[in-house]
């Protein structure tokens, strides 16, 4: 049976307890509504650590005025069964309340280079906004293995930097992308998503696809990859394109040429829905 707790000091003593006895913590983020992608990190951290958190909190901080705070879809029953099933032993679902007792926290945590593009050229303060929550989740369930999907790319670039800065007692594991048998990547946000945009999404996979297949044949220009995979994009009129970049998989920075690591990245709007995917290339391009 999976507990659920709402406080900061129930997590705090039953974390404390079990490295107290020797233990380790898994901790996997969330933002409930879990699915697929979230499962396949709880699969891991059951397998590689004593004790499994799973945090569900929908954080107001990383959301803009006009994005989908309110709409965000929120299932706890269906959350905690999920975690039931695979083994998860606490679920902590803090209030607003609970973590910003003042309100609108007056510190924030700010990376710097990392946030500048891809998301955070589109969504302005959303990475302060999850490196903050972050930071508290860390800081409220100490030394941990944290676990976050590599869908989220530029997040996972990003927390993976800031706890590497502060030396906080975390070791961030980035986990494999989820896919749908269409090539879809698993998202909250697909329950968003009309018939008839659900049908169109998977246009979203096959362009990168195409570009990790021209990676396959030799191609080392970063702009032609991009453009292999635009032309894709640009043939479905119901789509329309953020961004599609080819950065350096670590630092985010733009390339001129191909190296070992590169990260194709995109986000997307198909209808009221916004939808990022990406993929890595490399000797041999993998999503």
């Amino acid at each position: 049976m999976v507990g659920l707790i709402h406080t900061i000091a129930d997590l705090r003593a039953v974390t404390d307890k079990c490295r107290a006895g020797g233990g380790a913590v898994g901790l996997v983020p969330t933002m409930g509504y879990l699915h697929e992608g979230h499962r396949s990190l709880m699969r891991p951290a059951r397998r590689e650590c004593d004790l499994v958190v799973v945090s569900i909190f929908v954080n107001p901080l990383q959301f803009g005025p006009a994005e989908d705070l309110d709409r965000y879809p929120r299932d706890l029953d269906a959350d905690l069964a999920a975690c039931r099933d695979e083994g998860v032993d606490l679920v902590f679902a803090p209030t607003v309340g609970e973590m910003y007792p003042r309100g609108a926290p007056l510190t924030t945590v700010h990376v710097a280079g990392l946030t500048d593009g891809l998301c955070g050229a589109f969504r302005p303060g959303h990475f302060d906004g999850v490196t903050t929550v972050v930071t508290k989740l860390f800081a409220i369930t100490g030394e941990c293995r944290a676990y976050f999907g590599r869908k989220d790319a530029q997040q996972l670039a990003v927390v993976a930097r800031m706890v590497a800065d502060l030396d906080l007692p975390v070791t961030v594991i980035g986990c494999p992308i989820v896919r749908e048998a269409d090539g879809l990547a698993l998202s909250s946000r697909n329950a968003y998503l009309s018939d008839e945009d659900r049908r169109v999404a998977p246009v979203l996979s096959r362009a990168l696809f195409a570009a990790v297949d021209a990676a396959h044949t030799g191609e080392r220009d970063p702009r032609r990859l991009v453009a292999t995979a635009r032309k894709i994009l640009d043939a479905e009129p119901r789509i329309t394109v953020e961004y599609l970049d080819c950065v350096d998989l670590e630092t985010l920075q733009p390339i001129e040429r191909l190296g070992f690591r590169a990260l194709l990245a995109v986000a997307i709007r198909l209808g009221a829905t916004r939808l990022i995917d990406n993929v890595v290339l490399e000797t041999d391009p993998v999503g």
